[in-house]
């Protein structure tokens, strides 16, 4: 544990796209890094990059941090991190702070609640809304669920990669808000694309029908940071796949099951969604559900003549 005043050593599990960002912007604030990631050599190319080390099991990356972040792809990869004598919980010390960033359910991390506090160890769901550029300059949103003395702690691993940090309540309302705000994120992208695909079929030049959707009303800090990926798809590196898309929508309906709500915009998301990914299509950025539109619109008009 580092004594008071000293930087905390950071732990990342995950370096995927987000984690690879975020470990940017931690490195970038001055803080020690330690990585894991499932596939080593993903971890060992970025900690080559930033001039870190590596981990070879998350129990180990546990036990020489002070604050562990987690960015992984759904509930069973964070259920496999967490758990088992090669786990995070298996190798954190009293004090040390474990996060989860990642977009999965509201009880994923409450059933390590019980053991983590027995242990002293503390224990934060804070997913992220923002993208892997939002990521790497500092300027995500974070939503916190846990106690405030743990994020207190955790803060310093925090602050570097957020405009906006907020103390949601307890263990599970992180999650829960995030797949708020990815409800949300969904309804928007569905509705650009519409608008946009809209415009061009009335005849209107791609690039000018975006610029004032984005100077409209409607207008977003979204459609800012999209605005690559609807206007040149093919060029634009994937940020957000359709499939992680359909994911999110997956546990959004499982979540509004669970309060007893119908959400017909986010189910229709998902069916849109999903056609756009079939074919081998599921890696590609969930901006192009406007190139299924597109195709949709033509095969309607071939069937009218």
């Amino acid at each position: 544990m580092t004594t008071p005043g000293a930087r905390p050593i950071v732990g990342i599990a995950g370096t995927g796209r987000m984690g690879s960002a975020m470990a940017r912007a931690i490195h970038r604030a001055g803080l020690p890094l330690v990585l894991w990631n499932r596939d080593p050599a993903k971890a060992e190319e970025l900690a080559a990059e930033l001039g870190t080390t590596t981990a070879a099991t998350p129990a180990r990356l546990a036990a020489a941090a002070d604050i562990v972040l987690t960015m992984l792809a759904d509930d069973e990869a964070v259920a496999a991190v967490y758990d088992g004598q090669d786990g995070l919980l298996a190798g954190a010390r009293r004090g040390t702070v474990l996060v989860d960033l990642s977009t999965v359910t509201p009880a994923v991390l409450g059933r390590f609640a019980a053991d983590a506090r027995a242990a002293g160890v503390g224990l934060l769901d804070s997913p992220v809304s923002g993208s892997t550029a939002t990521a790497t300059s500092g300027q995500l949103t974070l939503m916190v669920g846990g106690d405030a003395d743990d994020l207190a702690r955790a803060r310093p691993a925090l602050e570097p990669l957020a405009t906006s940090i907020f103390h949601l309540g307890p263990l599970g309302t992180g999650a829960a808000m995030k797949l708020a705000v990815n409800t949300l994120i969904f309804g928007l992208n569905q509705a650009v694309a519409e608008g946009l695909v809209l415009a061009e079929r009335a005849g209107i030049d791609r690039v000018a029908a975006y610029q004032v959707l984005a100077a409209s009303a409607a207008g977003a800090p979204y459609l800012g940071y999209k605005k690559a990926a609807f206007l040149d798809p093919e060029a634009t590196p994937v940020a957000f796949s359709l499939d992680l898309a359909a994911k999110d929508l997956r546990l959004i309906a499982a979540l509004a099951a669970s309060v007893g709500l119908s959400l017909p915009q986010a189910d229709t998301n998902l069916e849109v969604i999903r056609r756009a990914s079939s074919d081998g299509r599921g890696g590609n950025d969930f901006a192009t559900v406007a190139g299924e539109l597109r195709g949709l619109t033509a095969h309607s008009q071939e069937g009218v003549r």
